[in-house]
């Protein structure tokens, strides 16, 4: 088991970095999407993980979304990019600044279409200016409101008030995303015996208008998925 883990992280950290490289160099977009979908693709492939979308109907196909999912596992990204690959929607990561210096994900985050959070910041502007440049350009924003992976046995953390402000500043229809199995668990059972199958299921929820101030989003989210 332990030797199982060593290999796929070595594995892991060789193709993302592998992908980090080729993100740099990539001359558009479009590119850049098509990359993180490859990487995706090739990662959970390995794992041997199979994404099963309830209502993938719903998920739009063109469209300009502030995209909210919940957050369990370090593969969640990856879970979102395989939802995503056959629309024309071009998301932008919001990333925390611990990922921009980790040395795992650090060149592929920072290479991949990401705005920077830095929590620490006295100051936002930057952020709330970037991401409406980022709007202005055509592009989607892909956030776990959460704020950082749920770890504990809700089925939901805490929504962060963030997600909520940055779709009624840039006028974002939201696009609530819940991944209904435990990715974490998942993740762990696959590293365990990596020559099972395993299945995510993931379910894609009705758009929320970001003008409906009638509930909080994490209420609206629970409610959308019944975990009220």
């Amino acid at each position: 088991m332990i030797f199982n883990r060593i290999k796929m992280a070595l594995y892991a950290t060789f193709l993302t970095n592998y992908y980090g490289f080729k993100l740099k160099k990539a001359a558009s977009w479009e590119e850049k999407k098509v990359l993180r979908v490859d990487y995706s693709r090739i990662l959970l492939a390995k794992l041997n993980i199979e994404i099963e979308i309830k209502y993938r109907e719903k998920f739009p196909a063109k469209g300009k979304f502030l995209l909210v999912c919940n957050h369990r596992s370090i593969i969640d990204p990856l879970i979102i990019e395989n939802i995503a690959q056959n629309s024309s929607l071009y998301g932008r990561w919001v990333a925390k600044k611990e990922l921009y210096n980790s040395f795992f994900f650090g060149l592929f985050v920072r290479n991949g279409g990401t705005i920077l959070l830095d929590r620490e910041s006295s100051q936002m502007n930057l952020f709330f200016n970037e991401i409406k440049e980022c709007v202005q350009a055509g592009d989607s924003l892909y956030i776990f409101p959460e704020g950082t992976r749920n770890k504990s046995l809700e089925a939901l953390g805490e929504f962060q008030g963030g997600a909520q402000l940055i779709a009624l500043k840039n006028k974002l229809p939201i696009l609530p995303i819940y991944i209904r199995s435990n990715a974490h668990e998942v993740l762990s059972l696959s590293l365990k015996n990596p020559k099972n199958k395993y299945k995510i299921e993931v379910e894609i929820g009705d758009i929320i208008d970001y003008k409906d101030k009638s509930m909080k989003l994490q209420e609206r989210y629970k409610k959308e998925f019944g975990l009220a």
